[in-house]
């Protein structure tokens, strides 16, 4: 299960590389991956500090680290 864990990651961050800031749900439907693994993913890359996140109103959005 790890290394599904890790391709989503890897998935993630590819995809937050090509569009930048990115509202969490548009996120989760780009990369197309299942719910639990997009959220494990990107529990990954916060663990790692690789992500930032910012809330504006509702609405979550996420990035990567400068």
């Amino acid at each position: 299960m790890h290394d599904r864990i890790g391709l989503a990651a890897g998935d993630i961050y590819q995809t937050l590389e090509q569009n930048q800031e990115t509202p969490l749900s548009r996120l989760a439907r780009k990369t197309g991956l299942p719910v639990n693994l997009f959220y494990m993913g990107l529990g990954w890359l916060a663990k790692e500090n690789k992500i930032d996140f910012r809330l504006d109103k509702r609405t979550i959005y996420v990035s990567l680290k400068k």
